[in-house]
């Protein structure tokens, strides 16, 4: 049976990518070391999958078919990830496909990749 051990993402500047990702998560890097072209994210605590990061020269996508869903806890919880996040170097991103009871908020890191945090409360 498949399990997904990697999430990779590209960045422009995988130290800088790194660094939001590592305070984002808790994460550490998996050799000890973060290079200029590749970097292996794990969970401080060993367990989950991991997230690399690689040197990519493609632009963002505006609407990315593949992105991560990060999950809070209730509302209270989303709000102040959301606001965790974004002192660490995330931007809100005026999303266009909002429903009118959203459960998620989008951001972008610092790279611009968009990710959500999900309410997971949310009824």
């Amino acid at each position: 049976m498949l399990s997904i051990g990697t999430i990779v993402m590209g960045a422009a500047d995988v130290r800088r990518a790194a660094e939001f990702w590592s305070r984002a998560l808790g994460y550490v890097p998996r050799d000890g070391e973060v290079e200029d072209d590749w970097a292996v994210l794990v969970p401080a605590d060993g367990s989950g999958a991991a997230l690399a990061l690689g040197l990519s020269t493609t632009p963002v996508q505006e609407h990315p078919r593949v992105h991560l869903d990060l999950y809070a806890g209730g509302a209270a919880d989303q709000e102040a990830e959301v606001a965790r996040l974004m002192s660490l170097g995330a931007g809100r991103v005026d999303w266009d496909a909002y429903p009118d009871d959203a459960d998620f908020v989008v951001l972008a890191d610092p790279e611009g990749n968009r990710f959500c945090v999900i309410d997971t409360g949310h009824s």
